[in-house]
This record gives structure tokens, sequence and C-alpha cells, in this order.
């Protein structure tokens, strides 16, 4: 019989996580535990941490949800439980459901957090990533940036919209001083922070640093602005925010024919988990849209499911949001390691334990 049960963790970051939403000190994570109890030292593992701002399971009472789960599912004795029922599962607890396949994926292939067999979760080839830039004042964000760039990174992603747009732009300068569009690809994240009245001028101003692309410059659920500003940016436009909640695939499908942005982000915690991220892929491809996948601050259970996903599929020379398992002091040991802007993962390598 299948067993289910939880554990939580309080994730603390290392400095506070700012984005135009506000500024993050903690993040509470669930580790769902699978195991059947023929079997109990075969385990496995996935990740539930809703985002504060983001997530639909941001819930005052998520843990009570958690809970529920694993007791229901421990009642009803299951001998086996597929990944095709994990994924219709839970479809108002997207972050829920991807810890739950993820589970599923861990215990049927051995409890070695091995969830797919490719490139990146064999040890023979790592993922590119984009370096991460969190948003803080202006000597905060010249720090990270030197790092970034001494690291090795091709491609760095700095968040904008909470400081004054002119000192973002001087940032922008200095970065472009250092290293010109040959060098380094240059990606910016706003998080909606534009207003649609004055977006297409920023983006206008932007454009000189050589963008390769802005995440979310207005507000989700503008579609028609959002379309107009797609069709006359300078500056190739990804939706992030703008998936969150939708799914429904006439929706989605009704979205990117509108719309029409040159990529979309995928966040599995957000989207609902593997088996969602993999169908948003499939519509994008359809509508030659490109695409990145992207973690969403989880420890490094949720970033080993979305990086093996990410795994996949061909990203070689494409970066992807890999890289934030680096931001909590407490986060849970695990063989993954960033190397000259790539994420690599040893399989023979020991994990803590939840």
């Amino acid at each position: 019989m299948l067993m289910l049960s939880y554990e939580r963790r309080a994730l603390r970051f290392n400095f506070p996580a700012r984005t135009s939403r506000g500024a993050l000190t903690e993040h509470v994570a669930y580790y769902l535990k699978l195991h059947d109890h023929r079997q109990p030292q075969v385990v496995g593992w996935g990740e539930a941490a809703p985002l504060a701002g983001l997530s639909l399971d941001y819930l005052t009472d998520f843990e009570q949800r958690v809970n529920l789960l694993c007791l229901h599912f421990s009642r009803d004795g299951m001998a086996e439980f597929t990944l095709e029922q994990a994924s219709q599962m839970l479809p108002t607890l997207p972050s829920l459901r991807f810890a739950l396949e993820t589970a599923v994926l861990d215990l049927y292939h051995g409890g070695r957090h091995q969830l797919y067999t490719n490139a990146f979760s064999q040890g023979q080839a790592g993922i590119p990533i984009n370096g991460l830039v969190w948003m803080g004042d202006a000597e905060f964000m010249r720090t990270q940036i030197r790092q970034k760039l001494a690291a090795g990174y091709s491609c760095l992603k700095l968040k904008i919209g909470s400081l004054d747009f002119e000192t973002e732009l001087r940032l922008l300068a200095e970065i472009r001083a250092e290293a010109g569009p040959d060098q380094l690809v240059l990606r910016v994240d706003a998080n909606g922070a534009f207003a649609p009245a004055d977006a297409l001028s920023k983006l206008e101003r932007l454009a000189r640093f050589d963008i390769h692309s802005i995440e979310q410059p207005i507000a989700a659920g503008q579609w028609t602005a959002l379309a107009e500003l797609c069709c006359h940016s300078p500056i190739p436009i990804a939706l992030d925010e703008e998936l969150i909640g939708l799914t429904d695939s006439a929706q989605q499908e009704q979205l990117l024919a509108t719309v029409r942005p040159a990529y979309v982000v995928l966040k599995p915690t957000l989207l609902g988990g593997h088996a969602a991220t993999r169908r948003w892929i499939s519509l994008a491809n359809q509508h030659q849209i490109g695409w990145w996948i992207t973690s969403a601050l989880e420890s490094n259970i949720g970033l080993n499911a979305v990086a093996q996903l990410t795994g996949e599929y061909e990203v070689a020379g494409f970066a992807q949001g890999l890289g934030t398992g680096q931001l909590y002091h407490n986060n849970l040991a695990a063989p993954l390691q960033i190397r000259a802007g790539a994420l690599h993962y040893d399989p023979a390598g020991n994990w803590e334990r939840p």
C-alpha cells in the first residue's frame, strides 16, 4: 500500500529577495514523501512551495490542504498510483500537483531523485542558465552584476521596475560598457511594473542596450494592450505571469493566438506541474513561439525536478532560468552545481533528506 506524508521547512533567504511586488525573506516548502509500506526505504520526494503574490495556491490553509491530501491518499490504500493520475488531480493547487507528480516520478525511478533519463540527469551535460540579478539599490545590483560576469555567465537577467527608471538605464549602460551583445545576452523582467500608457516609450529606451527580451512588461490580464505592445515593441516580449491560472486549453490557445508573444516563460510550480508544462511547450511550438523553463524559488528538490524536466528538451546554447537554489542559507544539500554559467547534476552525489 502506498503512503503519503509531508515535511515542512521554512527556507530563509540570504538577503531580502526583492521584486516589483515586494521583498521576500522566507519561503515555506512542503515536501511530499511517497513510499510503499512494503519498501519503506524507497522514497519519492516532491516539493510544493507556493509563492506569495503569484501562486494560486498561496493560501492561509495550504498546510491543511497538504495534510488532507496525505490523509486521504493513505486512507484510500492504493497499491499503485500513476503519473497520469497525479497530473489530473488538484487543478486549483498547482504547486501541490507539481510536488505529487515529482514524488511519483521519483518513487517509480527508485527513489534516487532520478526523475528522467537524459543527458542532464545522468551527469553528461549541463544546462545553460541565466545569471539572475535581483532588485536592490544600485550598488547591490552592481555587485551582483560583477559577480555574475566574473563567474562566466553569458546571459544575465535583471529584475527591473523597482528602482527609478533612469537608475536602471544607467545600470544597463554600465553592463554594456563591460560586455557587448556579442559577449553577453541581456534579459530583463519587469514583473508587470510598467503602465500600458508609457510601456512602449520605456521599451524604446531599453532597446538601445540590445536587450534579448523583456518578461511581462505590463500587468497580466490586459490582452488587448499586450497584443498591441507585442506588435510594436522593439524588444521581444515574453509572457510570464500571464500564463498563471490559465488551465483551459482553449484559453491557452486564445492567449497565444491573440497576443503573439515572442516567448513564454514556463514555471512548473506555478503552471501545475510536469504535464502542464509539457502542454504549454507543445502549444508554443505549434504557434512558433519560443520558450524557456524557469524555477520559482524552490529549494533543491523542486529545482532538481524542474531541471530534469528541462533536460528532456534540446536547449543547448539557450539559457534557462534554473539558478535560484543558491538563494537560501538553509537549502537542502544536493549534488547540483553551477559551473561557468551552466547547471550540472551528479547522479552519484549525496542528497540531504528533508
